[in-house]
């Protein structure tokens, strides 16, 4: 595939410039899912349903969000579920004398 560059307009070339840089990354993502299609195809001639059937891989299960357990007094909607790092207002509010059990939901 030539492309005669010289006979492109500024316009044109920023367009192709544009096309180029987003084919190139999606390059990767794109022969990823033509292997897996691929390999999913094999799995089913081979009489398999699926490539998670044949490779015991099961479902990406997501973790359920977690209760809160804290608001922020200054705005219910801030609240905290009392893991992973302390929140800005939860420590503020503890420096100024209050305690978990005032923070509590």
């Amino acid at each position: 595939m030539d492309i005669d560059l010289n006979s492109l307009d500024l316009k044109e070339l920023k367009s192709l410039q544009v096309r180029v840089a987003k084919a190139v990354a999606t390059y990767e993502d794109r022969r990823k899912r033509e292997a897996l299609a691929q390999l999913e195809e094999k799995a089913r001639e081979l009489g398999f349903t699926s490539l998670s059937e044949l490779t015991g891989a099961g479902p990406v299960r997501k973790r359920a969000a977690l209760e809160a357990k804290y608001a922020n007094p200054a705005n219910a909607d801030d609240t905290w579920s009392g893991r992973g790092r302390k929140p800005r207002w939860f420590i503020e509010a503890i420096a100024a004398g209050k305690t978990e059990a005032d923070l509590a939901i």
